[in-house]
């Protein structure tokens, strides 16, 4: 089937698509605001400018659609039957510019959370928003979990204090 609208429609409305503020994105902003979390928006100094940063739990939070980020096996992306050959280049150049930026962030120490825009559809939305919120709970915690040091061998422990001292007693 052709395409209904004319070259320059279909480039007005292809470039009112937003890259920020997007539906998806701030219903997870509303969701994570409300349950407490604190972040920043687009950071500018992190590789792919995150759309969420949350440095309490060095976490990065991506909101992505489903058409422009090739999400496989999924119904919402799907290839344009007109100009395939720019489409297809153009998405999996974002794919792989979205795995540079992450592997950059993870070797920043970073934690990097995709969510989905079909997982924010009405049916599934509470229980992505809610594993979401127990994915963050469990990073702040492992993170800041006390480590323990195990000593198997007391002859070679090291003491920082002199011995005991008698005071006021004969030898």
């Amino acid at each position: 089937m052709a395409d209904r609208l004319t070259k320059e429609q279909r480039h007005r409305c292809m470039a009112a698509i937003r890259g920020k503020d997007t539906k998806p994105e701030m219903i997870v902003r509303k969701f994570l605001f409300g349950r407490g979390f604190r972040f920043r928006l687009n950071h500018p100094r992190l590789p792919g400018h995150p759309d969420l940063v949350l440095r309490k739990y060095r976490t990065v939070i991506f909101v992505n659609g489903c058409f422009w980020h090739g999400h496989e096996c999924c119904k919402y992306y799907r290839l344009p039957k007109t100009n395939t050959a720019f489409w297809q280049n153009k998405i999996e150049r974002n794919k792989r510019r979205d795995k540079e930026e992450q592997s950059c962030l993870a070797t920043m120490g970073w934690h990097c959370i995709t969510v989905w825009e079909c997982q924010l559809k009405p049916k599934v939305r509470e229980r992505t928003l809610e594993s979401l919120a127990y994915t963050l709970n469990h990073i702040y915690l492992e993170d800041r979990k006390v480590k323990t040091y195990d000593i198997s061998d007391e002859s070679e422990t090291l003491m920082a204090a002199e011995p005991e001292e008698t005071y006021g007693k004969p030898e």
